[in-house]
Protein backbone atom coordinates (compact mmCIF):
# COMPACT_ATOMS: atom_id res chain seq x y z
CA UNK A 1 0.00 0.00 0.00
CA UNK A 2 1.25 3.50 -0.99
CA UNK A 3 2.27 5.24 2.11
CA UNK A 4 1.71 9.08 2.65
CA UNK A 5 5.80 9.95 2.31
CA UNK A 6 5.10 8.38 -1.77
CA UNK A 7 2.45 10.64 -2.40
CA UNK A 8 4.06 13.52 -1.23
CA UNK A 9 7.50 12.79 -3.01
CA UNK A 10 5.17 12.59 -5.84
CA UNK A 11 3.77 16.11 -5.22
CA UNK A 12 6.93 17.49 -4.36
CA UNK A 13 8.33 16.16 -7.66
CA UNK A 14 5.59 17.46 -10.06
CA UNK A 15 5.88 21.14 -8.06
CA UNK A 16 9.35 21.24 -8.86
CA UNK A 17 8.56 20.57 -12.79
CA UNK A 18 6.20 23.28 -12.81
CA UNK A 19 8.42 25.97 -10.50
CA UNK A 20 10.56 25.74 -13.81
CA UNK A 21 7.68 26.58 -16.00
CA UNK A 22 6.84 30.01 -17.33
CA UNK A 23 4.50 32.72 -15.42
CA UNK A 24 1.69 31.92 -17.64
CA UNK A 25 1.98 28.22 -17.47
CA UNK A 26 2.47 28.18 -13.62
CA UNK A 27 -0.77 30.19 -13.37
CA UNK A 28 -2.98 27.85 -15.56
CA UNK A 29 -1.68 24.71 -12.81
CA UNK A 30 -1.95 26.93 -10.04
CA UNK A 31 -5.25 27.69 -11.21
CA UNK A 32 -6.22 23.84 -11.67
CA UNK A 33 -4.99 22.86 -8.38
CA UNK A 34 -7.11 25.51 -6.58
CA UNK A 35 -10.05 24.29 -8.26
CA UNK A 36 -9.55 20.94 -7.51
CA UNK A 37 -8.89 21.35 -4.12
CA UNK A 38 -11.81 23.28 -3.67
CA UNK A 39 -14.47 20.76 -4.74
CA UNK A 40 -12.47 18.10 -2.83
CA UNK A 41 -12.59 20.39 0.55
CA UNK A 42 -16.88 20.97 -0.57
CA UNK A 43 -16.66 17.04 -0.67
CA UNK A 44 -14.94 15.96 1.93
CA UNK A 45 -17.05 18.79 4.35
CA UNK A 46 -19.89 17.15 3.25
CA UNK A 47 -18.73 13.77 3.93
CA UNK A 48 -17.94 14.92 7.57
CA UNK A 49 -21.36 15.75 7.78
CA UNK A 50 -22.69 13.36 6.83
CA UNK A 51 -20.73 10.87 8.88
CA UNK A 52 -21.42 12.89 12.20
CA UNK A 53 -25.03 12.70 11.67
CA UNK A 54 -24.70 8.95 11.76
CA UNK A 55 -21.90 7.90 13.30
CA UNK A 56 -19.27 10.02 15.20
CA UNK A 57 -16.85 6.99 16.04
CA UNK A 58 -16.97 6.09 12.59
CA UNK A 59 -15.31 9.53 11.56
CA UNK A 60 -12.81 9.51 14.33
CA UNK A 61 -11.74 5.51 13.17
CA UNK A 62 -11.47 7.37 9.33
CA UNK A 63 -9.58 10.22 10.46
CA UNK A 64 -6.92 7.94 12.60
CA UNK A 65 -5.44 6.70 9.33
CA UNK A 66 -2.43 8.84 8.21
CA UNK A 67 -3.39 9.89 4.71
CA UNK A 68 -7.05 10.67 5.35
CA UNK A 69 -6.06 12.93 8.78
CA UNK A 70 -2.97 14.56 6.21
CA UNK A 71 -5.70 16.15 3.55
CA UNK A 72 -8.03 16.80 6.08
CA UNK A 73 -5.39 18.74 8.00
CA UNK A 74 -4.35 20.34 4.35
CA UNK A 75 -8.10 21.83 3.96
CA UNK A 76 -7.95 23.14 7.26
CA UNK A 77 -10.96 20.28 8.52
CA UNK A 78 -9.37 18.87 11.57
CA UNK A 79 -6.99 20.98 14.26
CA UNK A 80 -3.71 19.61 14.76
CA UNK A 81 -3.20 17.95 17.79
CA UNK A 82 -1.78 19.92 20.72
CA UNK A 83 1.01 18.88 22.55
CA UNK A 84 -0.57 17.17 26.31
CA UNK A 85 0.32 20.23 28.33
CA UNK A 86 -1.41 22.77 26.25
CA UNK A 87 -4.41 20.74 25.90
CA UNK A 88 -4.14 20.34 29.62
CA UNK A 89 -4.07 24.61 29.94
CA UNK A 90 -6.69 24.74 27.14
CA UNK A 91 -8.71 22.49 29.24
CA UNK A 92 -7.87 24.48 32.20
CA UNK A 93 -9.24 27.78 30.53
CA UNK A 94 -12.78 25.98 29.06
CA UNK A 95 -13.31 25.22 32.83
CA UNK A 96 -12.89 28.74 34.17
CA UNK A 97 -14.45 30.60 30.36
CA UNK A 98 -18.11 30.02 31.28
CA UNK A 99 -17.62 32.45 34.64
CA UNK A 100 -15.66 34.81 32.35
CA UNK A 101 -18.71 34.93 29.82
CA UNK A 102 -21.16 35.59 32.61
CA UNK A 103 -19.01 39.09 33.35
CA UNK A 104 -19.14 39.26 29.87
CA UNK A 105 -15.63 38.69 29.50
CA UNK A 106 -13.19 36.09 27.94
CA UNK A 107 -9.65 34.57 28.21
CA UNK A 108 -7.28 33.20 25.69
CA UNK A 109 -3.94 31.91 25.86
CA UNK A 110 -0.73 33.34 24.86
CA UNK A 111 2.00 31.38 25.05
CA UNK A 112 3.35 28.65 27.07
CA UNK A 113 7.15 29.08 28.17
CA UNK A 114 9.29 25.97 29.20
CA UNK A 115 9.33 25.52 31.95
CA UNK A 116 6.71 26.58 34.32
CA UNK A 117 5.22 30.02 33.14
CA UNK A 118 1.93 30.30 31.04
CA UNK A 119 1.15 34.05 29.78
CA UNK A 120 -3.25 34.68 29.30
CA UNK A 121 -5.04 37.47 27.87
CA UNK A 122 -8.28 39.01 29.25
CA UNK A 123 -10.86 39.69 26.91
CA UNK A 124 -13.71 41.90 26.70
CA UNK A 125 -15.01 43.11 30.04
CA UNK A 126 -12.52 41.38 31.94
CA UNK A 127 -9.43 42.99 30.37
CA UNK A 128 -10.77 46.40 31.47
CA UNK A 129 -12.03 45.41 34.86
CA UNK A 130 -10.52 47.01 38.37
CA UNK A 131 -10.71 43.18 39.81
CA UNK A 132 -9.25 41.87 36.42
CA UNK A 133 -6.15 40.47 38.94
CA UNK A 134 -8.46 39.14 41.07
CA UNK A 135 -9.54 37.15 38.63
CA UNK A 136 -6.40 36.21 37.05
CA UNK A 137 -5.73 34.93 40.69
CA UNK A 138 -8.29 33.57 42.49
CA UNK A 139 -10.06 31.32 39.18
CA UNK A 140 -7.72 31.41 36.21
CA UNK A 141 -4.23 30.89 38.26
CA UNK A 142 -5.75 28.20 40.06
CA UNK A 143 -7.78 26.85 37.60
CA UNK A 144 -4.38 26.20 35.48
CA UNK A 145 -2.68 24.83 38.28
CA UNK A 146 -5.64 22.14 39.17
CA UNK A 147 -4.78 21.03 35.67
CA UNK A 148 -0.94 21.76 35.12
CA UNK A 149 0.96 21.22 39.03
CA UNK A 150 4.06 21.82 37.23
CA UNK A 151 3.06 25.75 36.21
CA UNK A 152 4.51 28.35 38.65
CA UNK A 153 3.11 31.35 36.94
CA UNK A 154 0.19 32.61 35.00
CA UNK A 155 1.36 35.65 33.45
CA UNK A 156 -1.97 38.18 32.13
CA UNK A 157 -0.62 40.01 29.28
CA UNK A 158 -1.96 43.55 29.02
CA UNK A 159 -1.36 47.42 28.60
CA UNK A 160 -2.60 48.22 31.51
CA UNK A 161 -0.75 48.63 34.62
CA UNK A 162 -1.12 46.55 37.76
CA UNK A 163 -4.44 47.60 39.76
CA UNK A 164 -4.52 47.44 43.83
CA UNK A 165 -7.22 44.78 44.51
CA UNK A 166 -7.62 45.49 47.90
CA UNK A 167 -10.84 47.55 47.30
CA UNK A 168 -13.59 45.08 48.92
CA UNK A 169 -15.79 46.75 46.29
CA UNK A 170 -14.43 44.67 43.24
CA UNK A 171 -16.37 42.56 41.73
CA UNK A 172 -15.17 39.03 40.27
CA UNK A 173 -16.58 36.30 38.48
CA UNK A 174 -15.27 34.17 40.49
CA UNK A 175 -15.85 33.69 44.96
CA UNK A 176 -13.02 35.06 47.48
CA UNK A 177 -10.51 32.93 48.75
CA UNK A 178 -11.77 30.53 50.98
CA UNK A 179 -10.02 29.05 53.80
CA UNK A 180 -9.05 25.46 54.36
CA UNK A 181 -10.64 23.33 56.63
CA UNK A 182 -9.76 19.82 57.83
CA UNK A 183 -12.54 17.53 56.76
CA UNK A 184 -13.01 13.55 57.43
CA UNK A 185 -13.76 12.22 54.08
CA UNK A 186 -14.04 8.07 55.26
CA UNK A 187 -12.88 5.75 57.59
CA UNK A 188 -9.73 3.83 57.70
CA UNK A 189 -11.74 0.87 56.69
CA UNK A 190 -13.31 1.79 53.59
CA UNK A 191 -10.17 2.56 52.00
CA UNK A 192 -8.81 -1.26 50.95
CA UNK A 193 -5.30 -1.55 51.98
CA UNK A 194 -3.07 -1.33 48.45
CA UNK A 195 -5.99 -0.07 47.01
CA UNK A 196 -8.13 3.04 46.41
CA UNK A 197 -11.38 4.49 47.80
CA UNK A 198 -12.90 7.50 46.07
CA UNK A 199 -15.47 10.34 47.10
CA UNK A 200 -16.70 13.53 46.87
CA UNK A 201 -16.60 15.86 49.39
CA UNK A 202 -17.22 19.82 49.28
CA UNK A 203 -17.70 19.67 45.86
CA UNK A 204 -14.15 17.92 45.48
CA UNK A 205 -13.54 14.40 43.85
CA UNK A 206 -10.71 12.95 45.33
CA UNK A 207 -8.96 9.50 45.47
CA UNK A 208 -7.39 7.98 48.74
CA UNK A 209 -5.10 5.32 48.45
CA UNK A 210 -4.20 3.59 52.17
CA UNK A 211 -0.58 1.43 51.99
CA UNK A 212 -0.65 -0.16 55.92
CA UNK A 213 -1.02 2.75 57.76
CA UNK A 214 -0.18 5.06 55.49
CA UNK A 215 -2.85 6.89 53.83
CA UNK A 216 -2.09 9.46 50.83
CA UNK A 217 -5.14 11.42 48.74
CA UNK A 218 -5.15 13.40 45.61
CA UNK A 219 -7.44 14.96 43.17
CA UNK A 220 -9.35 12.34 41.08
CA UNK A 221 -8.22 13.55 37.77
CA UNK A 222 -5.60 12.38 36.00
CA UNK A 223 -2.70 15.39 35.29
CA UNK A 224 -3.05 15.09 31.45
CA UNK A 225 -7.06 15.86 30.50
CA UNK A 226 -7.85 15.66 33.86
CA UNK A 227 -9.96 12.26 33.33
CA UNK A 228 -11.36 10.61 36.48
CA UNK A 229 -8.63 8.26 38.05
CA UNK A 230 -10.78 5.84 39.77
CA UNK A 231 -11.71 3.67 37.13
CA UNK A 232 -8.29 2.80 36.51
CA UNK A 233 -6.12 -0.63 37.72
CA UNK A 234 -4.34 -0.01 40.52
CA UNK A 235 -1.11 -2.54 40.26
CA UNK A 236 2.13 -2.57 42.81
CA UNK A 237 1.32 0.76 44.04
CA UNK A 238 0.58 2.62 40.68
CA UNK A 239 -2.43 3.25 38.94
CA UNK A 240 -3.17 3.92 35.85
CA UNK A 241 -5.38 5.96 33.62
CA UNK A 242 -8.13 4.47 32.11
CA UNK A 243 -8.53 7.23 29.43
CA UNK A 244 -4.88 7.83 28.11
CA UNK A 245 -2.49 5.72 29.85
CA UNK A 246 -1.11 7.77 32.09
CA UNK A 247 0.88 5.91 35.38
CA UNK A 248 1.14 7.75 38.48
CA UNK A 249 2.75 6.40 41.66
CA UNK A 250 0.21 6.56 44.66
CA UNK A 251 2.47 6.68 47.50
CA UNK A 252 3.80 10.07 46.40
CA UNK A 253 1.87 11.23 43.50
CA UNK A 254 4.60 11.21 40.70
CA UNK A 255 3.50 10.42 37.37
CA UNK A 256 5.69 7.78 35.45
CA UNK A 257 4.36 8.71 32.10
CA UNK A 258 5.43 12.65 31.43
CA UNK A 259 6.41 15.22 34.60
CA UNK A 260 3.30 16.23 35.95
CA UNK A 261 2.33 14.88 39.09
CA UNK A 262 -1.08 14.63 40.86
CA UNK A 263 -2.76 16.92 43.23
CA UNK A 264 -2.24 16.11 46.49
CA UNK A 265 -3.83 16.98 49.88
CA UNK A 266 -2.15 17.22 53.26
CA UNK A 267 -4.24 13.78 55.34
CA UNK A 268 -4.71 13.04 58.76
CA UNK A 269 -5.68 9.68 60.75
CA UNK A 270 -7.24 10.20 63.80
CA UNK A 271 -8.42 7.23 65.47
CA UNK A 272 -10.38 5.50 62.61
CA UNK A 273 -11.15 8.33 60.45
CA UNK A 274 -8.97 9.93 57.69
CA UNK A 275 -9.00 13.66 57.19
CA UNK A 276 -8.19 15.84 54.49
CA UNK A 277 -7.60 19.15 54.25
CA UNK A 278 -8.97 21.32 51.67
CA UNK A 279 -11.09 24.37 50.79
CA UNK A 280 -14.54 24.92 51.85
Amino acid sequence: MTNLEEFIAEINRFEAIISEWDESQRCVAVGLKRAIEALHKEALTRLIKSLKQESVSALRQAADDEVVYAVLLYHDLVKPPLPPILQRIQAALDEVRPGLKSHNGDIELVAFKPPDTVEVRLIGTCSSCPASNLTLTQGVEQAIKNYCPEIKQVIAVSDRSTVDNTNTGLTTPFPPTITTAWVRVATVEQIPDAGIFATKVGGHSLILYRQGDRITCYRNACSHLASPLDGGKVENGIITCPTHGFQYQLDTGKCLTADVPLQSYPVQIKGDKAFVKMSR
